[in-house]
This record gives C-alpha cells, sequence and structure tokens, in this order.
C-alpha cells in the first residue's frame, strides 16, 4: 500500500502478517430512527489481513464481511436488511476493506484510507484507527488491538430504501457511523 508521506515512521507494532480474530473483533453500525434514536447493529463474521511493514505508512490492511451475519437484535429488521432493499446478501453477499494508504496522526493514532465495497459499489473512506498495544496470550501468542470508526452515507453504496414520516424527515438517516474494534493475531513465518 503506498502513502503520500514522504517520511518514515516506525511501527509500533511488530511487523508482519496480522490475522483478525472474528470472536474478538466487532464491525457496528449506528443510524438515527425516526431521527430522535440511534440504533446499533454489528456484523457477526468478520475476517482479514493486516500486513504491518517496518514502516508504518507502507502497511496495508484488507477485511472481508459477511453481510448475511448482519445483526440488530430484531430478527424482521435484520431480514429487511439483508433484502435487495439494502445490502442485497443473495447478489453481494460480502462487504470488503482494501486499504490503499497509511497516514501518522501521532502517536498511536492513523488515519487508514482504503476502498469499502458494498454491494458492488466501491468508494473511498477514512478510518481514523487507534493502536491500543501489543501482548503475549496465555498460549505464548502475540495479539494486538485497534479500534476505528468513520461516518459514510449509505446513499453512497445504493442503499437508499427510506420512508418519509408525514411530520418531516426519515425513518432512518443516511449517515451511518462505522465502529471497529479488532483484535489480531501474529502469524508465525
Amino acid at each position: 500500500m503506498a502513502s503520500t508521506d514522504t517520511r518514515q515512521v516506525e511501527s509500533i507494532i511488530e511487523p508482519g502478517t496480522w490475522v483478525i480474530d472474528p470472536t474478538h473483533s466487532t464491525v457496528e453500525f449506528e443510524a438515527r430512527h425516526l431521527m430522535v434514536t440511534k440504533v446499533r447493529g454489528r456484523f457477526g463474521t468478520v475476517d482479514g489481513t493486516l500486513n504491518i511493514a517496518e514502516d508504518a505508512l507502507q502497511s496495508s490492511v484488507h477485511a472481508v464481511i459477511q453481510a448475511a451475519s448482519v445483526d440488530s437484535g430484531d430478527p424482521k429488521r435484520d431480514e429487511h436488511l439483508r433484502s435487495a432493499d439494502f445490502f442485497d446478501v443473495e447478489h453481494y453477499p460480502t462487504i470488503e476493506f482494501q486499504s490503499t494508504s497509511v497516514a501518522s496522526r501521532g502517536g498511536d493514532r492513523y488515519d487508514v484510507v482504503g476502498d469499502l465495497t458494498v454491494r458492488g459499489t466501491t468508494r473511498e473512506v477514512t478510518l481514523a484507527l487507534e493502536y491500543h498495544g501489543e501482548v503475549i496470550d496465555p498460549w505464548g501468542g502475540k495479539r494486538a488491538g485497534f479500534s476505528a470508526e468513520t461516518t459514510v452515507n449509505r446513499k453512497d453504496w445504493g442503499l437508499e430504501w427510506n420512508v418519509a414520516l408525514e411530520t418531516g424527515g426519515l425513518l432512518v438517516s443516511d449517515k451511518v457511523k462505522l465502529v471497529l474494534e479488532i483484535q489480531v493475531v501474529k502469524q508465525e513465518q
């Protein structure tokens, strides 16, 4: 992955290949319902790989989410989210992110820019990422943790369905906040 930043930033995490631990990682979303409350949901199945370079700005990430794993806490709403009105999981079973650049914001904070593909449409997003550290787990493996978030307009990916309210506004907000808590495991050579 290329960076437009010409300076080198030493990696704060051990260089190498790290794999997302799906049982200790979450990809959540938050949207307004009836314009007055926030509804949250998550995707239960996420996989991916981080390739950490000696120069942190040359690192990359690729992640794949199974769209059908969406869970908002309401089975009827989840079926609607899986339908052609939203994720259309029959035709577009995965949501993917491929980083294109990394920029340091100082300390343990980075901007990870990349291509987010939903329903066959790819748009650039910037994830504000924070690194939380590296540990040795009870089995001798190396693990690290990150948080990241961004806000997107769902219509940019063709998620157009909505209902106008008699009192003004819409049933579902266009803006959706994405929040990630990711734990990765170092792969030994």
